[in-house]
Formats: C-alpha cells, sequence, structure tokens
C-alpha cells in the first residue's frame, strides 16, 4: 500500500507445539500449527485472517501478542524487533547473536566496508546495524547489553500497544471482578490515571462502548453476550492501543448482534485510528470489515490481497472454493460449488509440497515434490500457487 506506514510487519513467523508422551514426558513429535508465516499490517487498516477451523489463524495472534512464544521468525513493530522482548536474558542473547550480530559480520565481510553495508539494509536491519557498528563498535557484547538494557520498559510499552478481544465474552471477563475494574485494571498497571481520574476514564471509555457508565458497579454476569463483548473491547481500549487482534470477536453472538459489534470496532477505529488483525472463519464478516484479506491453509497464507479483488478474483483453487461455500442472497442467482475432496491432513505430518496438493483439483506432479512461494502474481495480490488462477 503506497504512501502507508508499515506498523507490524512479521517474517517468517514459526510456531511449532511439542507432542510429549511416556513417563518422562519426552518430545515424540511437533504440532506445526504456524509454518512459515510473512505479511505487513498498514497503519489504520483492517488487515482479514481467515480460514478453517485449525488452520492457524488464531496461534498467528497469539504469537504476535506473545501469549505464544515464537518458535523462529520475527515480529517487527514500529521498526523495533520485539520477538526477543519476552525472552529469559539467555534466550534473547542467542536471538540476538543469530539474528544480527553474525549476521552483521559475515555481510561486513562480503560488502567491505560498513558505509556501503547500511546503504543495502533498511528498515530495522539499517538501524540496528548502525547500533551494532557505530554505538556498539562491532562488540557483540556492548550491543546486547544496549538492547537489554531498557527491556522492561519495551515490554510495558508492548503490552500497551497491543490489545485483544477475545472470541467468548462469557469466559473472558473474570466474575468475580466489577466492570470498573476490570476496565480500570490496565489503567492502573501502567500508572496512566488512579483516583477519581481513572474512574471517569472508565466511565468515558464504557460511554464509547456504548455501555451506560453507572453500570461499571455490576459484575459480567449482569450484561448480556453483546454487552460483556462491549466490556472486553472497553478493556482493550483502555490503553489507547495501537494495534488491536479480534480473534473470532463475533463467532459466540447472536446473528442480530454482530453487526452492531462490527459497527462499533469501525466507528472506534476511524476515532482513535486503530489498526486491527480480524481473526474469523466467517468470509461475510471478513469482507465488511476488513481492507486486505490473508486466507490461511494448514499453518501457511496461501492468498493475500485486497477484498474486493479476493471476492471478485480469487486465484488460489482453495481460496476459490472457499467463495463457492458462500451462500447467494438473490434466489434467481447460481453459483457452481467446488466441493473439495478428503479432510484437512494432520499439522503433525503435514503434506510435501503444497499443503493443499492432497485435496487439490487442480494438482499436477511438481505440487506434491515443490512448495510454492507466496508471490506477487499481480500488483499487490499474492499467492502461494503453482498454476494461480487456474481452476
Amino acid at each position: 500500500m503506497v504512501g502507508k506506514k508499515i506498523l507490524l510487519r512479521v517474517e517468517n513467523l514459526v510456531k511449532h507445539f511439542p507432542i510429549r508422551a511416556g513417563v518422562f514426558k519426552r518430545i515424540v513429535g511437533w504440532v506445526k500449527a504456524v509454518d512459515g508465516v510473512s505479511f505487513d499490517v498498514y497503519e489504520g487498516e483492517t488487515l482479514g485472517l481467515v480460514g478453517e477451523s485449525g488452520c492457524g489463524k488464531t496461534t498467528v495472534g497469539m504469537t504476535i501478542l506473545r501469549l505464544y512464544e515464537p518458535t523462529s521468525g520475527r515480529i517487527i513493530v514500529e521498526d523495533e524487533d520485539t520477538t526477543y522482548y519476552f525472552m529469559s536474558r539467555f534466550k534473547a542473547s542467542s536471538y540476538i547473536k543469530k539474528t544480527y550480530i553474525n549476521r552483521f559480520r559475515k555481510l561486513l565481510k562480503d560488502y567491505g566496508s560498513v558505509d556501503s553495508l547500511l546503504r543495502d539494509l533498511e528498515g530495522v536491519d539499517e538501524k540496528y546495524a548502525r547500533i551494532f557498528f557505530e554505538d556498539a563498535k562491532g562488540s557483540g557484547s556492548r550491543f546486547i547489553k544496549y538492547l537489554l538494557s531498557d527491556i522492561q520498559e519495551k515490554r510495558k510499552n508492548f503490552r500497551k500497544n497491543m490489545q485483544i478481544v477475545f472470541q467468548d465474552p462469557y469466559s473472558s471477563l473474570n466474575p468475580r471482578m466489577r466492570v470498573k475494574s476490570i476496565v480500570g485494571e490496565g489503567i492502573k498497571a501502567h500508572k496512566l490515571a488512579d483516583g477519581k481520574k481513572a474512574e471517569e476514564m472508565v466511565r468515558e471509555i464504557l460511554r464509547d462502548v456504548g455501555i451506560i457508565p453507572d453500570h461499571m458497579y455490576r459484575f459480567p454476569h449482569e450484561f448480556s453476550g453483546g454487552q460483556r463483548q462491549r466490556i472486553g473491547i472497553a478493556r482493550a481500549m483502555a490503553l489507547s492501543p495501537k494495534l488491536m487482534i479480534a480473534d473470532e470477536a463475533v463467532a459466540a453472538l447472536d446473528v442480530s448482534i454482530r453487526s452492531q459489534i462490527i459497527n462499533l470496532m469501525e466507528d472506534l477505529q476511524n476515532e482513535h485510528k486503530l489498526t486491527y488483525i480480524f481473526i474469523s472463519h466467517d468470509l461475510a464478516v471478513v469482507k465488511h470489515i476488513s481492507d486486505r484479506i490473508a486466507v490461511m491453509y494448514l499453518g501457511k497464507i496461501v492468498e493475500l490481497v485486497d477484498k474486493k479483488t479476493l471476492f471478485e478474483n480469487p486465484l488460489h483453487p482453495y481460496t476459490k472454493a472457499l467463495m463457492s461455500a458462500i451462500p447467494i442472497p438473490d434466489p434467481n442467482k447460481r453459483r457452481k460449488r467446488i466441493i473439495l475432496k478428503g479432510d484437512v491432513p494432520s499439522p503433525i505430518n503435514p503434506p510435501s509440497g503444497c499443503r493443499f496438493h492432497t485435496r487439490c483439483p487442480i494438482a499436477e506432479k511438481i505440487c506434491s515434490e515443490k512448495e510454492p512461494e507466496l508471490r506477487e502474481v499481480e500488483p499487490g495480490h499474492f499467492v502461494a500457487c503453482h498454476f494461480p488462477g487456474g481452476l
């Protein structure tokens, strides 16, 4: 998106969960929930993340927020590498050495001079290279010390700027806490206000999300599902975040309430210049709220493009199959339904090559042998397929 600033950059994100068995709980395998996902999120946009259950979309969101620790990859927020923020000091040092120190030293040998090296780097790589060569004078220990010196402050700012709205409004709110405490907890933790000022902030936030401010003294069980989700949104909004991840935020709500919550989120986005990652399996909801949409299958992004193009001209066979399943409200129109054969393979032992080839109606020999890269086949249209548009 030309002219827009990148707020979040996810590079080759991997999250594998260990499978343990036996008396000693030894690792006998891995669930490859997310396996090499890359995308950018621009300031003020809504990126929809869609796919079937088990495709890894929620794990992507949880890993970005560091509710899960990534197995590998980089999570860059406003040209700051946040990947090591919540690691132990030993793991963080190892990550910094592997990701930056060793690479910068190798690049220096290839380029011959620091100036020529810096000219070819950009973004976070250029920023960290300057710190390494100019501030740390090429010393690995100084560089690590520099990056970790204010780690507590970095963690605090990260938590303030990155918030989540969970799927289930019934289990995501503490039943023993009043709404005032639920919404105001973050305000006090980050010392944004206290006493009457904090209470006034809570009142204003509740008013913004459509909850009567005087209801702040009630408990969660006294509210309906839609009202509880509004409280969940208020809790996330309390810290004025830059990025909000909505994980199936309307899936547990009645259909009549969903549109109200979606419209509320859009109003808040316009008013507070929020950026969203909207995770859902409902294509109709994602189409309504998103600017761009990423389609996931078995831990991979298979297609990424603006919503208009995705719905009018999907190029990946899996995306086409999803689109064919959307009901058409006009009874006089018909759409050819694409029925996929077989079940989704196990993420413990995913297929070789393209992960969709076992169910793909246009699969060829190369599909089982070589994994397709997510490449730009048209301006702004990324597809991971050897034969994009071939169905």
